[in-house]
């Protein structure tokens, strides 16, 4: 026998007149050893066929089975051909070369083809998730889920694809570092729902990381597919994991009779390995378990080859001459292997007519929801590809066993979650709102009782210089209280030392302004120019009327006969005033310097009465804007309008740790930080929002519902 890189197997030195038994002494009997390029496979398997060669075993990747296929097809050599995934990533489908002409192919698929997009596709859709995002790790070939892409996408669910570097650590601190916290708080949401096709090392680094960055929250549910887990891998997932866990695995039927396990008609199977308690059989990989299977097939037919004497000698082949004839016996060979079945360590062992091993068996294992580590994994259901799906996935609902119970529930008023009604003739107060009602009919559903009572401070709660807690967080750690009830800002720190319920409203930092008081002013048509303005022109009438006056008595003008019009000084006036405004006049002036005058009287009317215009229009836009304020860069740059938030808030909190973080300097913060903290904040800040709005002194930052926690 002769074991060449990764595994090419010759059989011409077998015993074949007695039956084989292989014994293995480790656990992995086959290393996985690097794969080779299909150069130097090619060159082991020429190797092997100049020494003379009956079949041709290889466990090896994709591409190199794809040289070994073409070359076993026109040597006519028996090809029994293991897909090995790399890095023990799941399977993709190998885009093996098909003949026109099934008589001319001689690989045959030890493995069974692909069906994890079946499996996939038909758990989710039990679970009936809309919105997830698949994780894949760099070995992961991501063409494998194409078909699965395209299912999900004519269903109509929303499927996203991340891939996972090699460093993740490195991958989630430039999330955090280019993320804002509005951005965290949505993919968050993403990672509620999660598919990962990766290894169980990968997958096992990856999840340890997003739990300690507190990414997912005890409300996520995510699913591992992959053939090659473990029974250490699946502890060692749900340890690492909260929330719910779903893990599906590719596993093998066993002989109820446990006497028979490890005989399997004319051979007998190493006793470590059909153990499926023994460690050595739970840390022994798939692909070593189908080589195993193929040996034994291959002993089989050669066995019963010799028993009918219809042995064909072996001959010796060359790849390298042009006028090489293939092998005379490869087709009988391949027909008699076909043909034949065993029973080993992955079940029942065949192939069909188009050469393919059709058994193939997932179960489903899977976790409850909780925090707890080390919770019990349970066997949810398996899947083939003749029945499907057998079991159930739906989640189990909640019971009834809190009866007799009485929470203490800690809360912070806030309108419309919580508010109260004052106790009316020595009656307790009466709490209501939409989170109240949430919380009532969880207390009927569930049979627990509780007593509600408003935080000590009236705060919402961070985290003080001291590391202790203050407002609803500082009575959760204290255990001062079971339960905090109100409309609460879901923040990393915060998740650090409680649990949230998944988030009900979306809301992102808004500016609340005093809304502007409107009054009719009588002299509003005066504004568009100022007092002295007003004056100058009152002047200039004057002037320009005693002028005409003058110019008038010094040069009479001829009257027409039977006029009744004279040039005294109050004609002149009312002239003058009269064609400032657009209006005429009464008096004729026939003089030249007269005229001359008016003129160049009439074209300063001309832009003053346009220029009043104008403003007067701009005047009367501006005042109908309330609202200068649009944004948060418009309210950091203007210093007239104070502002400030309620104190020891979220926005509070974001504000301070983006003005005073030395690797994350915002100026747009740090303003707005210098506005908010003037003389330690106590001039612009207040304890809670109604506060804030009965204030009603510049500007109230807070949540867009009103409330800033």
């Amino acid at each position: 026998m002769s074991l060449v890189c990764p595994f090419l197997l010759s059989l011409k030195t077998l015993n074949l007149s007695l039956s084989l038994s292989l014994s293995l002494s480790s656990p992995s009997p086959f290393p996985s050893l690097p794969v080779p390029p299909p150069s130097l496979t090619l060159c082991a398997a020429c190797e092997l066929m100049n020494r003379g060669i009956l079949a041709l075993v290889s466990s090896i990747g994709c591409m190199s089975a794809g040289s070994l296929q073409s070359l076993a097809d026109a040597m006519h050599i028996p090809h029994l051909f293991i897909q090995r995934a790399t890095a023990g990533s799941p399977r993709s489908s190998c885009p093996l070369i098909t003949t026109r002409s099934r008589q001319d192919d001689y690989t045959l698929f030890v493995r069974p083809p692909v069906y994890l997009n079946d499996v996939i596709l038909q758990v989710v859709s039990e679970y009936s998730w809309q919105k997830f995002i698949i994780f894949y790790d760099q070995e992961y070939d991501i063409r494998g889920i194409q078909d699965f892409l395209d299912k999900t996408s004519q269903q109509g669910m929303d499927v996203s694809l991340q891939k996972v570097e090699s460093n993740i650590n490195m991958m989630i601190t430039s999330m955090f570092r280019t993320m804002r916290v509005e951005e965290l708080h949505r993919y968050r949401d993403t990672l509620r729902r999660a598919v990962l096709f990766m290894s169980p090392a990968t997958a096992k680094a990856f999840i340890t990381e997003v739990v300690e960055t507190n990414l997912v929250a005890f409300d996520c549910h995510w699913i591992i597919i992959n053939e090659e887990i473990s029974d250490q891998d699946v502890q060692e997932l749900v340890m690492k994991s909260i929330g719910r866990l779903t893990l599906i695995r590719q596993t093998f039927p066993l002989p109820q009779n446990t006497s028979q396990r490890c005989v399997k008609h004319n051979h007998r199977i190493n006793t470590s390995l059909c153990d499926p308690k023994d460690p050595k059989a739970q840390t022994l990989e798939i692909t070593n378990r189908y080589i195993y299977d193929t040996v034994l097939l291959l002993a089989n037919t050669f066995h019963r080859k010799l028993e009918d004497r219809k042995w064909h000698s072996m001959a010796s082949l060359t790849c390298i001459r042009k006028n090489s004839k293939p092998w005379q016996g490869g087709r009988p060979m391949l027909d008699n292997v076909k043909k034949s079945g065993v029973s080993g360590l992955t079940g029942f062992l065949e192939f069909t007519d188009n050469g393919t091993n059709p058994n193939i068996y997932f179960e489903i294992l899977g976790t409850n929801y909780g925090e707890d580590r080390g919770r019990g994994v349970i066997k949810l259901a398996t899947w083939d590809p003749v029945h499907g799906l057998n079991g159930t996935l739906t989640d189990r609902k909640l019971e009834n066993n809190m009866r007799g119970v009485v929470l203490r529930v800690v809360t912070v008023l806030e309108e419309p979650f919580v508010m109260v009604s004052e106790n009316v003739l020595g009656k307790p107060k009466k709490y209501q709102g939409y989170s109240i009602d949430v919380l009532d009919a969880l207390s009927n559903y569930l049979g627990f009782k509780y007593e509600i009572y408003v935080a000590p401070d009236h705060k919402y709660g961070s985290q003080q210089a001291d590391g202790v807690w203050n407002g609803l967080i500082g009575e959760l750690v204290a255990k001062r209280a079971d339960m905090g009830l109100s409309a609460l800002t879901i923040t990393p720190e915060r998740e650090s030392v409680v649990d949230f319920t998944t988030r009900y409203m979306d809301y992102s930092v808004g500016v609340l302004l005093r809304k502007a008081e409107r009054s009719v002013d009588m002299f509003a048509c005066l504004a568009p120019f100022d007092l002295s303005l007003w004056a100058c022109i009152a002047g200039t009438v004057l002037l320009v009327g005693i002028l005409v006056y003058l110019l008038n008595w010094l040069n009479p003008p001829r009257l027409p006969m039977g006029s009744v019009s004279s040039t005294t000084l109050y004609n002149s006036m009312w002239f003058v005033y009269g064609s400032f405004v657009q209006q005429g006049g009464e008096v004729p002036y026939t003089t030249l310097a007269t005229r001359m005058m008016m003129g160049v009287w009439w074209l300063f009317a001309l832009i003053v009465i346009s220029s009043y215009t104008a403003n007067l229009a701009a005047f009367l836009t501006i005042s109908r804007i309330e609202n200068s304020i649009q944004s948060l860069q418009d309210l950091s740059k203007q210093t007239e309008l104070p502002y400030g938030t309620v104190l020891d808030s979220a926005v509070y909190e974001q504000v301070r740790s983006k003005a005073m973080n030395p690797f994350e300097r915002d100026p747009m913060y740090s303003q707005m930080w210098r506005m908010i903290n003037r003389t330690g904040g106590a001039d612009n800040n207040v304890e809670e929002s109604k506060e804030g709005i009965r204030k009603g002194v510049g500007c109230h930052l807070g949540h867009t519902r009103g409330n800033s926690n």
